[in-house]
């Protein structure tokens, strides 16, 4: 749990840096798949900080995936969101208000909970087909993220966020169906499944920060990658609770993912395209409302 917990501070702080980047990138497409966009955005020495966060990050979700249920590692990277809305408040100069404050809180008591209740990770394998579907859940992340491109506002970047959320699910599951002691196994569908699902969630979501509030985006991303591989952890990969606490796991898990959600109406308003405006100058005009 300290190392989900761990996970969740390096991807909710990321997710700042990155979101800053993107809005600095020239415009893209408009499209909520723009490989162009992250291009144009590695060249900001804030995404590539960012990746370098991601990337301890994902290290420490491995060994928490190794040793918890999928649905107590998932329900701890909800923290990212509160660490998204706590670095934004300084580093984009937004106010939280109380409410946003208690929210806070509310994910950190539901992280209490899940921490209390959670049993050891299980250990099924699952049908083949499972292995099978990640690479076409990938490629249906990719359809829904080019026609999401096209919304407005903030329901464009809650639905980026959305669709990366289920590619970094995909990785959840895909590093549980990689068998540890052949993990390079080129017959396993998981091991390319994982890298092509955390590609094309990068995509969705830097297309997501450079014109949408980060926290609405961060909020679809916890919500994402939480649900999807929490069900498919206990339908198929044994996933259990201790002995009689149950209802507590159940309790702790929608309490979290309710209270990050509620951090979505935290932000900053939604970014226009381009590099205009710096997201600083943005967030100091929220700031002052």
């Amino acid at each position: 749990m300290i190392c989900a917990l761990g996970s969740a501070v390096c991807y909710g702080t990321a997710s700042v840096l990155q979101a800053v980047a993107a809005r600095a990138a020239e415009p893209g497409t408009g499209s909520g798949v723009d490989p162009a966009l992250l291009l144009r955005a590695l060249r900001q020495w804030r995404y590539a900080a960012g990746l370098g966060l991601d990337g301890l990050g994902f290290a420490l979700q491995i060994v928490a995936l190794r040793a918890l249920p999928i649905y107590a590692v998932g329900a701890a990277l909800a923290a990212s969101l509160a660490v998204t809305a706590a670095v934004a408040a300084r580093v984009l100069r937004v106010r939280l208000s109380s409410t946003e404050w208690a929210a806070v809180a509310v994910v950190c008591g539901g992280l209490a909970m899940l921490g209390l209740a959670s049993g050891a990770e299980g250990h099924g394998t699952g049908p083949a087909a499972l292995r099978w579907a990640l690479p076409a859940v990938v490629a249906a992340i990719l359809l829904a993220g080019a026609v999401a491109g096209r919304l407005p506002g903030r329901a464009r970047a809650l639905v980026l966020g959305l669709g990366a959320g289920f590619g970094f699910g995909v990785v959840e599951v895909a590093v549980r169906l990689i068998d540890p002691a052949d993990p390079l196994d080129p017959g396993n569908p998981a091991l390319w499944a994982l890298p092509l699902a955390g590609g094309a969630a990068f995509l969705l979501l830097t297309s997501a920060f450079q014109r949408g509030s980060v926290t609405t985006a961060t909020a679809g991303l916890v919500l994402g990658e939480t649900v999807g591989p929490a069900l498919v952890g206990v339908a198929w990969l044994g996933d259990r609770t201790r002995d009689g606490l149950a209802w507590l796991a159940v309790t702790g898990f929608a309490v979290a993912v309710a209270g990050a959600l509620a951090l979505a109406r935290f932000g900053e308003p939604p970014a226009p395209a381009g590099p205009g405006g710096t997201a600083g100058k943005r967030a100091g005009g929220r700031a002052g409302e």
